[in-house]
C-alpha cells in the first residue's frame, strides 16, 4: 500500500493588536507499507518521507520491504480491500490538487484590524493566530485500490489580555477559539465581542475553594471532554479489560446505560460543515484503526445511542474477536441531547449559583479503567448568581472522568460547531452543546492565570 499526502498550509499570527507574521508552505510525504506473509501472520514494514524525487521512490519501497522483513508477525493481518470491495467512495484522482495562500484569511485580516484599534481604545491586547491547511490524500494498493480525499481545515484562535497580565499585576485573560473549512464563516466581530463581554465580567475577582460545585461547559469544552472519550473508545482495548468501556468479567460494555438522559455521540463523514473521509486512510497497523483496513467504507455511526454505549471503534480484526459490527474510527464527532435547544446564555440565565468554565487545558489521563483524567482551567472562569455573572473567579486543577459526567449531566443545550482548546489541531471537526455538570470536581485551587 502507498499513501502520498500533499498538504498546502497558510497561517496568520499576531500579538499587541498587531499582525506579526504570515506563510504559506506547501509539502508531500509518501508513506509505503510493505506487507510479508510468514508462518504466524502478516509482517508489515513502514516507512515514510517527506521531500522525495521521484529517482528516490524505488528506494523507498526497498527500505519498507526491509522492514517488513525485520518485524514480527502482526495479528491485525486481514486481506487488502479490491476496488470492487471498497466501491466509489473516493474522489477525482486526476484532478488537480488545491492549494491555499494567504489571500484565505483577506476579510479575516481585515476584521482583525478592526479589533486591534477597539481593543487599544479599550486596554485591551489581542493575541492569536489562523491557520487554514488543505491536504491530498492518495491511497494505491497493489490489490487494484484507488481512492483519494481532500480534505480543507481550518482555525482561529484569538486571546483578550487586560491589564498587566504578563507581570502577574492583575488584570484578566480569556480565550475563544472557532473552527472553519474555509474562513467565509468565522465572525471575527462576534469572537471580539465575546471577549469584550468577559473582560467586563471580570471587573469584579472572587476567591473561591477547591470542592464540587455546579458548572457549565461551553461546547469547546465539552469538545474536549468528548474527544478524549472518543480516542479511549478502541473495542479491542475495552474488550481486553483494559478501559472505562471493559464489563467486569470480561466484554465490552455495549449496551449498558452511561447517561440517563437521551444523549447520543455519533459521527458521520457526510455531516454538512464537519465533513471528513467516507473511507478508513491509516498508515500503519494499529489497535483502533489499522492499515489493513484501508478503504473501508464509512457511513453514520452511532457509539451512544439514547444514553446508551451502542458502539466502539473496531477494526475488522476487533470485530471478529468481539463479535461486534465493525464501526471503524470517523474523522469527526457530534454530541446531541433529543430536544437540546438551550444556548450557553440560556443555562446562564437559570442558574442560581454556579460556575462557567469557558477553557480546559492540559488534560492527561490518570486512571485508564475509569478514564479519571486531571487538567487546569483556564482564560476565565466566571461565578453565575442569580442568572447574571458576577464576577472572575480563580483556576482550578480538576478531576473528572468524561464517562463518569455522562451519568451526572444534567442539561443539555443545542450542539453547535467547536473547536476544542486542548485537541482542535488534532482534531477540529467536532459539534457540541453545553452542559450543566451539578457537582465538577474542582479538586485544588491553582496559580495558573
Amino acid at each position: 500500500m502507498v499513501l502520498v499526502s500533499e498538504t498546502g498550509t497558510a497561517n496568520l499570527r499576531w500579538a499587541g493588536n498587531s499582525l506579526t507574521t504570515n506563510g504559506v508552505t506547501r509539502g508531500r510525504s509518501v508513506t509505503v507499507i510493505a506487507l510479508r506473509n510468514a508462518d504466524r501472520g502478516t509482517a508489515v514494514g513502514v516507512v515514510r518521507r517527506s521531500g522525495l524525487r521521484d529517482d528516490e521512490l524505488p528506494d523507498l519501497v526497498r527500505a519498507a520491504e526491509a522492514a517488513s522483513a525485520e518485524a514480527a508477525p502482526s495479528e491485525e493481518g486481514r486481506p487488502l480491500l479490491t476496488s470492487e470491495a471498497a466501491g466509489p467512495v473516493g474522489g477525482d484522482w486526476d484532478a488537480p490538487v488545491p492549494a491555499t495562500g494567504i489571500e484565505v484569511f483577506t476579510d479575516t485580516a481585515r476584521d482583525l484590524g478592526r479589533a486591534f484599534r477597539h481593543g487599544a481604545a479599550n486596554g485591551t491586547r489581542l493575541y492569536g493566530f489562523a491557520e487554514h491547511t488543505v491536504t491530498s490524500t492518495f491511497l494505491g494498493s497493489s490489490t487494484g485500490l484507488r481512492l483519494r480525499h481532500d480534505q480543507p481545515a481550518g482555525s482561529l484562535e484569538l486571546n483578550a489580555k487586560s491589564g498587566d497580565t504578563e507581570r502577574g499585576t492583575g488584570g484578566h485573560s480569556t480565550w475563544v477559539g472557532r473552527a472553519t473549512r474555509d474562513f467565509t464563516d468565522v465572525d471575527v466581530d462576534a469572537l471580539a465581542a465575546e471577549l469584550d463581554r468577559r473582560i467586563g465580567w471580570a471587573q469584579r475577582r472572587v476567591e473561591l475553594p477547591a470542592g464540587r460545585y455546579e458548572t457549565l461547559l461551553p461546547p469547546e469544552a465539552v469538545a474536549d471532554l468528548m474527544i478524549s472519550l472518543y480516542w479511549r473508545a478502541g473495542a479491542r482495548d475495552a474488550h481486553e479489560g483494559r478501559t472505562a468501556f471493559s464489563a467486569p468479567g470480561g466484554g465490552t460494555r455495549v449496551g449498558e446505560r452511561l447517561s440517563p438522559l437521551p444523549l447520543t455521540l455519533r459521527s458521520d463523514p457526510a455531516e454538512p460543515g464537519l465533513e471528513c473521509a467516507p473511507f478508513v486512510l491509516a498508515d500503519a497497523p494499529g489497535r483502533a484503526v489499522t492499515a489493513f483496513d484501508n478503504g473501508v467504507p464509512l457511513g453514520r455511526s452511532e457509539w451512544i445511542a439514547d444514553g446508551r454505549l451502542a458502539a466502539l471503534c473496531q477494526t475488522r480484526y476487533s470485530a471478529d474477536l468481539t463479535g461486534l459490527p465493525l464501526t471503524p474510527e470517523i474523522d469527526n464527532l457530534i454530541l446531541e441531547g433529543a430536544g437540546g435547544t438551550a444556548t450557553l446564555a440560556d443555562m446562564v440565565a437559570g442558574t442560581e449559583r454556579g460556575l462557567l468554565v469557558t477553557c480546559l487545558w492540559y488534560i492527561r489521563e490518570v486512571d485508564p479503567q475509569t478514564m479519571l483524567q486531571t487538567g487546569l482551567t483556564r482564560d476565565g472562569v466566571y461565578l453565575v448568581e442569580d442568572g447574571e455573572v458576577t464576577g472572575a473567579v480563580n483556576n482550578f486543577r480538576f478531576n473528572e472522568s468524561p464517562v463518569g459526567l455522562l451519568s451526572r449531566v444534567s442539561e443539555v443545550g443545542a450542539s453547535v460547531p467547536a473547536l476544542s482548546r486542548e485537541f482542535g489541531q488534532y482534531f477540529p471537526r467536532t459539534a457540541m452543546p453545553p452542559v450543566r455538570v451539578p457537582d465538577f470536581n474542582m479538586s485544588t485551587v491553582s496559580q495558573a492565570s
